[in-house]
């Protein structure tokens, strides 16, 4: 049975790594950090995703994370409210979920834990990958400040979108150019606001984003043009929250400023969408954010890296099982590529029409914001927001975990 490294603990490297150890295979799984709550990681956990937990036997598991159902979504344009849409009783059990992604990881983990063949290491830092006769067999990493070479049969890299496995493999992307960045906060949860509820509040250049999260705390996700933030931030807080204030809903604006000693988890996502050209080198994969960086249009990301694991599982396992060739291998690797891409290249691309849209400043996304209370009238709005998220289900390939 061939050995496996997989360097980064995030949805994917875990995901993958338990389903490579239940089927026998000896996986090490290496974590730069050594609490998983250390770092800002995205908790909307799609019907898409959810699926490949449950395909894994831990839906069970899954069901009993800390987490709210998404049922229902509001567009506001400053106070006026221009649509609500609420899922319908008998489709509640296929919504977006707001999980922790720190106790998921937690839980898989554990479970990969119960087999023999699975070793989890915190605290480690990838510096190099490690190269024999132009094919990688391991990875340089430093623990506690010393350095140590680790090695195996084939190494996976899913160290996310500062993936060190990726510039260290020379491995070159096609970058999409994005216009914004978002503001990630948490203020408590106002009393006027109705249980599983997200709303998007619009305006010129941007929206807010506002759900409430499984720890009980208002999520807002503030987009921006991409470099304000660092100007904004050296007025201090208080400037910041108050130009937050103004770009939602003046009831909710109200309750931010009343509530700015109580923010929390401040965290600036640098938008990023790109591609590897090639996801792979000799003895190497890469999956999930590492290859394919996702935008926050949407909320795809986790769910699309759980989906790279599902079928890089199925590709690699029957080889990894056989004791296969290093070659056939590779071909095992390239054809993880070849089945994902499709699919990213497609939601990435929505991301990118959508983002034109919602973050726009030019002449049409000014026309469409102001024509937005009369496409409310007509009810065309609901049309539009249930829309949005059939564009991203209708280009999700069927998948299925076939070993």
């Amino acid at each position: 049975m061939k050995r496996v490294l997989i360097v980064g603990a995030g949805p994917a490297g875990a995901a993958l790594a338990h389903i490579l150890a239940s089927r026998g295979v000896p996986v090490h799984l290496l974590e730069r950090q050594r609490d998983f709550s250390r770092e800002f990681r995205g908790e909307g956990f799609q019907p898409s995703g959810q699926d490949v937990l449950r395909q894994m036997g831990l839906g069970a598991r899954f069901d009993a994370l800390p987490s709210v159902r998404m049922e229902g979504i509001s567009i506001w344009r400053g106070a006026r409210r221009l649509v609500r849409v609420e899922v319908p009783e008998e489709a509640r059990d296929d919504v977006v979920r707001i999980v922790s992604q720190p106790a998921l990881l937690e839980m898989l983990v554990e479970e990969a834990g119960r087999f023999p063949h699975f070793r989890l290491e915190r605290g480690v830092a990838v510096r190099d990958v490690v190269r024999e006769g132009g094919r990688v067999v391991g990875v340089r990493v430093e623990r506690e400040g010393y350095g140590e070479e680790l090695r195996a049969d084939f190494v996976i890299g899913t160290d996310g979108r500062n993936s060190v496995l990726r510039r260290k493999a020379d491995l070159h992307e096609e970058r999409t150019p994005q216009s914004f960045d978002m503001l990630w906060c948490k203020v408590p949860v106002p009393t006027f606001w109705r249980p599983g509820e997200a709303e998007i509040n619009v305006r010129v250049g941007g929206v807010c984003l506002a759900f409430p999260s499984y720890d009980g705390m208002l999520q807002l996700g503030w987009s921006m043009r991409k470099g304000s933030f660092k100007q904004l931030r050296g007025k201090g807080v208080e400037a910041w929250m108050e130009e937050l204030s103004r770009a939602v809903r003046p009831e909710l604006g109200a309750h931010v400023l009343a509530h700015r000693d109580r923010v929390s988890h401040p965290f600036l996502l640098d938008v990023i969408c790109d591609r590897l050209v090639r996801w792979t080198a000799p003895g190497l994969l890469l999956i999930g954010d590492a290859a394919h960086p996702m935008s926050p249009v949407g909320g795809q990301g986790v769910n699309v890296a759980l989906r790279d694991a599902l079928v890089a599982a199925n590709h690699l396992l029957p080889v990894l099982a056989a004791d296969g060739s290093p070659e056939a291998l590779d071909a095992a690797a390239a054809r993880v590529q070849a089945e994902r891409l499709p699919e990213v290249s497609d939601i990435q691309a929505i991301q990118t029409r959508q983002a034109r849209f919602l973050v726009g400043t030019g002449l049409l996304p000014r026309l469409m914001l102001e024509a937005l209370p009369l496409l409310g009238k007509l009810g065309l709005m609901r049309t539009w927001a249930v829309r949005g998220d059939r564009r991203f289900r209708g280009v999700l390939r069927p998948l299925r975990l076939a070993v």
